[in-house]
Parts: C-alpha cells; structure tokens; sequence
C-alpha cells in the first residue's frame, strides 16, 4: 500500500508543476502592467525611474523563467505575494476563505448523498413501475435547471415571497439559515444526476448471476441489498462522489457570488473582475491542488477496497 501511495504521488507532481508553469505563463501574457495596477489602485502617481525601481524591486525586469523561478521559490515557502488589491498575503486571505467554501460543499455532498441513494435504490428495484417514473422524472426535471436560474427561484420563493431565508450570505459562514440556498443550489443538480447513475449501478448489480442466486436460495430483498448490491456498487458510488467534490471546486464560484457567500469562489470572481492576478494565480493552484489530492485519496480507497486495481506494473 506504501508504494502505491508513493508512486501515485510521484506521478502527480509534475501535474502541478505543468499546472503552475501554465499558469504563471498565461498571467504574463496579459496586456496589464502589474505596476500600473498597484499604483492604480494606491492612487498614487509617481516618475518613471520609480516605477523602474518598482519592477526591478518586483522582478519584472527579469527574465520569464526566472521570474518563474521566484515565485515556485515564494510558493514552497509560503510567500505567494501580495494582493493588488488589498495589499494582504494571498496565502492568508485564501487559507480564511477556504473554510466557507469546505463549510458549503460539505453539506452539499452529505445532502446528496442523503437523498440520491436512497431514491437511486428504490428507483431501481421498483423498475418501470409507477413510483421508478416519478422519480426519473424529476430527476430529468432537476438537472435540466442551470445553476444560476434555479438560485434566482430559490431566492425569489424563500427570500421574496415568504422571507424564511436571508438573501445574502453569512461573512463568517456561521449562519445556517444562509448556508441552506446556496446548499440547495449545488446540490440539486447533483442529486438529479446521481439518482439516475446510482440507478443505473444498482439496476446492473441486480442483474448479475450471483444476485438470482441469492433469490433462488430464498434470501430476501432486503438482505441482498444490504449485504452483496450495495457492497459491490460502493467502489462506483466513491467514484460519483469524488467527482462531485472535484467539480463543486468549480461550480461554488457562481454561487457563492450570486448569494455573496464569502468563500474563495467568490473571492476568485472578485479578483478576476479586479485584475487581481496574485490571487488569482493562487486560486488556481489551490483548487489545482486540492484536485489532485480528491482524486489521490480517491485512487487509495479504491485500492484498498479493491486489491484487483492497479496501475502500471505494481
């Protein structure tokens, strides 16, 4: 298991370094002056000897691959700069924001993993019966809803119409009756589309040989379920489920602007809206991390339930 672990992580570093080198280049490449920018938005106007001295103080009148250099330097170390912006570390304002956002997939995931296997499960034994069509219709019917529209409905209906809800988010994250819109938001879709494929692994599972023979020797529905489908379908369902926290890294920045929750999605939109690149070379590389280290730990369950897996020659 230790090699294993090992050589997954050997093969995922140079991943991140293609991820930082990319990245870091497509910030170089833009029009904008960093200079210019921070006196921007200090307001200050100064001669052009001091703005040299701001790059050469800054680096940017090195080369592209050393500057490159540096800032992988300031990263292993902690430093990754400063904002334009706000004039604080990137790496502090991002470790505060990281919180809310975790805050908010977290009860996303437990909700849907709360409602689609259980609706997946009993979509699949009761198929094509009365209750199997309720439940793919709707689950059409969820999915088929952007993101953005159904937060719209959900605000126009809690926050509008009735005023149960808060419409804008906590700033510390720590009000529950603002985290339960945005829950709603990301989850629904999630739900949706994981009925249906719980459904479809579930539905596969009943068809094998090993489950009519279990029927055959009068074991009941319930035991077969239990003890033999869902342990057989649990390796797909931990597959579903790692790619959901994958894609939320993505799909909480909509929404957490939308409902000014203040997690790094929303601090990422208001970088790229501010022309804030630090931050925004450092969101990348977070969410390109945290990434690589959901689909590590995914790769290590998935060996230890499943001592068959292996990759290259182990």
């Amino acid at each position: 298991m230790i090699k294993y672990i090992c050589k997954r992580f050997l093969q995922l570093i140079p991943i991140l370094f293609g991820i930082t080198f990319i990245t870091f280049a497509m910030m170089n490449t833009t029009n904008v002056d960093t200079v210019d920018k921070l006196l921007e938005n200090t307001g200050g106007v100064v001669s052009q000897q001091v703005e040299d001295d701001m790059r050469s103080e800054l680096g940017l009148d090195k080369p592209f691959l050393v500057q490159y250099g540096n800032w992988m330097l300031g990263i292993f170390k902690g430093d990754m700069g400063e904002s334009y912006v706000s004039g604080k570390s990137v790496f502090s304002t991002i470790i505060s924001k990281l919180p809310n956002t975790f805050l908010l997939m977290a009860s996303s995931i437990l909700l849907t993993i709360l409602i689609a296997i259980p609706l997946g499960i009993i979509a699949a034994v009761f198929q094509n019966r009365f209750i199997d069509y309720i439940i793919r219709f709707l689950s059409f019917i969820g999915n088929s809803l952007p993101g953005f529209f159904l937060a719209l409905l959900l605000i126009l209906l809690f926050s509008v119409k009735l005023k149960w809800l808060p419409i804008i988010g906590s700033s510390s994250g720590t009000n529950l009756k603002s985290l339960i819109m945005p829950t709603l938001t990301l989850s629904v879709a999630m739900i949706c589309k994981y009925i249906r494929q719980v459904r479809a692994v579930v539905l596969e599972e009943l068809n094998k040989d090993y489950v009519k023979a279990a029927y055959a020797r009068g074991i009941g529905v319930k035991s077969v379920l239990l003890k033999s489908v869902l342990r057989c379908s649990l390796m797909t369902i931990i597959t579903l489920l790692t790619l959901s926290i994958a894609s939320l890294l993505g799909g909480t920045a909509i929404v957490e602007t939308i409902f000014m929750w203040d997690g790094v999605g929303k601090l990422a939109v208001d970088s790229i809206n501010m022309y804030d690149y630090p931050m925004i070379q450092a969101y990348v590389i977070w969410m390109a991390f945290i990434y690589v280290a959901i689909n590590l730990i995914s790769d290590i369950v998935h060996h230890y339930l499943d001592p068959r897996i292996r990759l290259g020659k182990e």
